[in-house]
């Protein structure tokens, strides 16, 4: 009995570890694609601030 007991245990720390390689995997993506839908606006942003900064020293 004690053996299988030791058994559930450890099939179910190898789930847990897939479960939070699947939720890295999750983080990643998102990760991602927030860097490719804000990564332009934040650049426009930037580049017209160094506009702004340039004008206002000339």
């Amino acid at each position: 009995m004690l053996k299988k007991l030791m058994g559930f245990v450890k099939e179910e720390e190898g789930v847990t570890m897939v479960e939070y390689g699947l939720i890295l995997a999750l983080v990643a993506i998102v990760a991602i694609a927030a860097w490719g839908f804000l990564g332009e606006s934040i650049r426009d942003k930037v580049t017209t601030a160094g506009e702004k900064v340039a004008e206002a020293g000339d």
